[in-house]
């Protein structure tokens, strides 16, 4: 495995990222929804972004959802969704907005605890506006499709694109690892049962395969 504070990124490699980065995303158009789920993650915009979609009126209650995992573990040492629900306060979000879900460590388990919590506090909800990473949206959407299917998911992000993002970032090998790793998920949790099958074009599968054959691999499904 290649060290990541030693690679060089090539042109090539980041344009197969791009591909990559494209294909998670959704295009969906943006509506306002019965709820929302934030999902958590390393980036703190993502809560910035659902303060922004709540004062534009788009949901009337979210549930932050997240526990520590291995890549947020230094940054949100108490949870990716409590360190959430304290920035999106700071933003004018009021707490009765806010519900909590500080257990889950995989997106399965966002979606599935959320949906409890939402069903707890009797809220009936139809459609969801999932509000994640730019790259995470297409697994958010699969998973919900699996795991809720009453729903509709509605995805929505930062709206950045792959070189936009990279410049927030302190660690593009890293990043180009994580965006292979939801694509790796993309493909195989459909035979696991967590999500549902999705069209990869051929296009993308290839940027995957030479992306991996590159060594960006930190964070690809153990053999």
């Amino acid at each position: 495995m290649i060290n990541f504070h030693e690679t060089k990124i090539s042109e090539a490699d980041r344009a197969d990222a791009r591909i990559i980065w494209d294909f998670h995303q959704m295009g969906h158009e943006l509506r306002p929804c019965s709820a929302a789920i934030t999902l958590g993650s390393l980036d703190l915009g993502v809560a910035s972004t659902t303060a922004d979609l709540y004062h534009a009126g788009m949901f009337p209650v979210v549930v932050f959802t997240g526990d520590i995992s291995e890549a947020t573990k230094e940054r949100f040492p108490r949870g990716e969704a409590i360190h959430y629900r304290e920035h999106a306060l700071s933003l004018g979000v009021p707490n009765e907005a806010i519900l909590l879900e500080p257990k889950a460590t995989n997106t399965g388990q966002n979606i599935g605890f959320s949906r409890e919590v939402l069903e707890d506090a009797g809220i009936a909800v139809t459609t969801v506006l999932l509000i994640s990473m730019p790259y995470m949206q297409r697994r958010a959407y699969a998973t919900t499709r699996k795991m809720w299917p009453e729903v509709e998911p509605v995805c929505v992000s930062q709206p950045l694109s792959f070189d936009e993002y990279v410049s927030t970032h302190d660690n593009e090998k890293q990043l180009i690892d994580m965006l292979m790793g939801d694509m790796e998920r993309i493909m195989q949790y459909p035979k696991r049962g967590f999500a549902i099958e999705q069209h990869v074009p051929e296009e993308v599968r290839d940027a995957f395969n030479r992306l991996r054959t590159h060594g960006y691999d930190s964070w690809l499904l153990p053999a």
